[in-house]
């Protein structure tokens, strides 16, 4: 499964790039890519994992960035 999300209050583009190396290090994760300039991030992973994966995510995020937000 592939989705995109969206990140409110992402302020910055190297915080971008700790998250993406951050989240593709998740078991799991197919690929990751967030995109500070478009405010969004794209998870590859399979079905079965997919949830559990996205919450980790949401985690290395708010690591990276406290304020930031993932929009389900």
């Amino acid at each position: 499964m592939k989705k995109k999300f969206k990140l409110e209050d992402l302020d910055c583009a190297n915080c971008a790039a700790k998250m993406e190396a951050a989240i593709k290090e998740i078991p799991g994760v197919v690929s990751a890519s967030v995109n500070f300039l478009a405010q969004k991030m794209t998870i590859e992973a399979p079905d079965e994992m997919f949830d559990d994966i996205v919450k980790k995510a949401a985690e290395c995020i708010s690591k990276v960035e406290p304020d930031c937000k993932v929009v389900w």
